[in-house]
């Protein structure tokens, strides 16, 4: 009985064991294929890895590639550009070669052969001091426009209006309101278009890339600055529905004359939006290329406050100190010598009671 006892103790410690052993082959060999599994998905990431990287430095070769030819194509245009300065143009094809510098920043006017406004009433006038500048569009029933050249040009003197130039920049391609504008100025200033001191051009349509508002009047001004450049030593920015102040453009001129230093960003002569602001026409190109890099993000009035803190205030320095030499830099004129008398916007359904406190 003893000795059966034994065996079965024997039998059962085999069993034991052999069910052990199997257990221990059993997870030994799915240990193994986990590690295969797992080595197989190491191999699978490296080579996910290094195809990225080829990716990656494909990508950077062909972005290499890509600013390379921007840079051969903008070194070959600066070099037909002095190429063409080294054959002296002409006015026209000077002012034309000024407005090539918008395809650099509207890809649509690339194929356009000559990048020009309309010139609708003009003469030439140029070497003068002063460019006046007036961007107008349709309002609908409401227009400021004749009551806004009346006071300019009646509140000039002759002498006055003999060294300026006031130009109406029509920027709308609704064709009725152009011959409106024509017919309007042809009638009651007669005299200043035939003496060459009012001019009227209009923008074509296929210039603007868009049509959303305040991106459309940044390129209004934009053209209308580089259209006025050649003409004079200074350029004005008014709008079409404000007034003038009597005898402002001797108190303009007297203003300026009076200032002992030449370092000076603009001149305000209204604190209001960008309404008689004066520039050095030499200037001009600086903050039209400025204005169009970013005219998607402001309107220009913003995005003239943003240009005097990217070029005249040191990265260290503290905006507290930068804005009192703001004080030094930017000029004003007090009173305004202008003033905003528009309710209606040029933007449609859009009342706008602004006032200047200077004025």
């Amino acid at each position: 009985m003893r000795t059966k006892q034994v065996n079965l103790l024997i039998s059962f410690v085999a069993v034991t064991l052999f069910s052990f052993s199997c257990f221990c082959i059993s997870r030994l060999t799915q240990t193994y294929n986990q590690l295969i599994s797992c080595r197989n998905h190491v191999l699978e990431f490296r080579e996910t890895m290094l195809h990225l990287k080829n990716k990656t430095e494909n990508n950077r070769q062909e972005l290499i590639k890509a600013l390379n030819q921007m840079k051969y194509e903008i070194t070959q245009t600066m070099s037909r550009s002095l190429d063409e300065k080294m054959v002296t143009p002409s006015e026209n094809e000077t002012a034309s070669n000024r407005f090539e510098a918008l395809k650099f920043f509207f890809p649509h006017l690339r194929k356009v052969a000559r990048v020009y406004p309309d010139v609708i009433i003009g003469k030439g006038k140029r070497d003068v001091t002063f460019a006046l500048g007036i961007s107008t569009v349709n309002r609908g029933a409401y227009s400021y426009l004749k009551q806004t050249l009346n006071s300019i040009m009646t509140r000039m003197t002759p002498s006055e209006e003999k060294d300026s130039v006031v130009i109406v920049s029509i920027a709308d391609s609704n064709e009725d309101y152009l011959k409106s504008v024509v017919d309007m100025i042809m009638k009651r200033f007669r005299r200043q278009v035939k003496s060459g001191s009012l001019e009227v051009i209009s923008v074509p349509a296929f210039l603007y890339p868009d049509r959303l508002w305040h991106m459309k009047q940044v390129l209004d001004f934009c053209i209308l600055m580089l259209y006025a450049q050649s003409k004079a030593m200074y350029y004005l920015q008014l709008e079409d529905d404000i007034i003038a102040r009597k005898m402002y453009f001797t108190k303009m001129t007297d203003f300026l004359h009076n200032i002992t230093s030449n370092d000076w960003f603009y001149i305000q002569f209204s604190v209001l939006g960008f309404i008689g602001k004066l520039f050095r026409t030499e200037d001009l190109p600086g903050f039209v290329h400025f204005f169009l890099m970013f005219y998607k993000d402001k309107p220009i009035d913003l995005l003239l406050e943003t240009i005097f803190q990217v070029k005249m205030c040191d990265p260290a320095e503290n905006f507290k100190e930068c804005s009192k030499r703001q004080k030094h830099i930017l000029l004003q004129h007090k009173p305004s010598l202008f003033q905003h008398v528009g309710t209606h916007s040029s933007l449609p359904g859009k009342e706008q009671y602004y006032k200047d406190i200077y004025y």
